[in-house]
């Protein structure tokens, strides 16, 4: 078995650590295949082919979510920092600060 992904012996880990081992490491793989589109997307002069790959980059994006959102459902802390940070107007490392020190208050 693979264990690029680990950095502890992967027979010492539980099946809930070697789990979320398995959803970092696929969302960092939909993350560059979000990004390879991007940079592709950005060349591609061929309507039909530009149209399928931005459909493609969509369906990475869906992973990602549903990837980040099993993570966070498993961190809750980390909800609760990226709700003071995600899809809020101004600064987003004033955000980002500010939802740090109020998550670790509670």
């Amino acid at each position: 078995m693979p264990t690029e992904q680990y950095h502890e012996p992967p027979d010492e880990l539980s099946d809930e650590v070697r789990t979320f081992a398995r959803i970092c490491t696929s969302l960092i793989e939909e993350c560059e295949a979000i990004n390879w589109y991007e940079q592709r997307l950005s060349l591609e002069k061929d309507g039909q082919a530009h149209r399928i790959m931005q459909d493609s980059q969509n369906e990475e994006f869906k992973h990602f979510g549903m990837d980040l959102e099993f993570l966070l459902r498993r961190k809750p802390v980390w909800r609760e920092t990226l709700q003071g940070i995600l899809f809020q107007p101004g600064d987003i490392v004033e955000h980002g600060e500010e939802a740090e020190e109020e998550a670790s208050e509670s």
